[in-house]
């Protein structure tokens, strides 16, 4: 009865020591894991607080990238950086802006573009023509590749018309 009763112990403490041993090693993760576990949603947040007014933005005579996100859609916040990185290299040519689909002051957006799935990203050229909608996940090569064409169809409308004015 005593044996039983001390690997019974045994047993308890074994399994003290294990649980307490899976919460500092979880514990920990967060710590260290933290700024990538929560970058997405930060970066998200940044980009909505950034974006460009639509109403500027479609008046500048400049290419717009428009998307339509939601704070807690995961999809948006995995497509966050991609996003980010084409603001850095393109934001001096293109204009940014960012509708969250939560906030009712943009409804009228929401409801013009017919907003049924999110993200939606919309490319406008110059002249705020509808060029291109992707929605869903998307490859940020392809949307990359869209923009340049966009940018380089723009170009060529400029130097066109520069050499009429001439």
């Amino acid at each position: 009865m005593m044996q039983t009763k001390s690997k019974a112990n045994l047993l308890k403490d074994n399994l003290k020591y294990l649980i307490s041993s899976i919460l500092i090693v979880l514990i920990g993760c967060l710590i260290f894991f933290k700024s990538t576990l929560f970058e997405t949603s930060f970066l998200l947040k940044d980009l909505g607080k950034t974006s460009i007014d639509p109403e500027i933005a479609f008046t500048t005579n400049k290419p717009i990238f428009l998307e339509f996100y939601a704070e807690w859609c995961e999809v948006c916040k995995k497509m966050s950086p991609g996003v980010s990185k084409l603001r850095k290299d393109y934001g001096k040519d293109i204009n940014f802006v960012f509708i969250n689909v939560d906030n009712p002051k943009w409804e009228k957006y929401i409801k013009k573009m017919n907003v049924n799935g999110i993200p939606q990203i919309n490319l406008f050229d110059n002249e705020s023509n509808l060029e291109k909608t992707f929605i869903g996940l998307q490859d940020e090569s392809d949307i990359k590749q869209y923009i340049i064409s966009l940018l380089s169809r723009n170009e060529a409308i400029d130097i066109k018309n520069l050499t009429l004015q001439s």
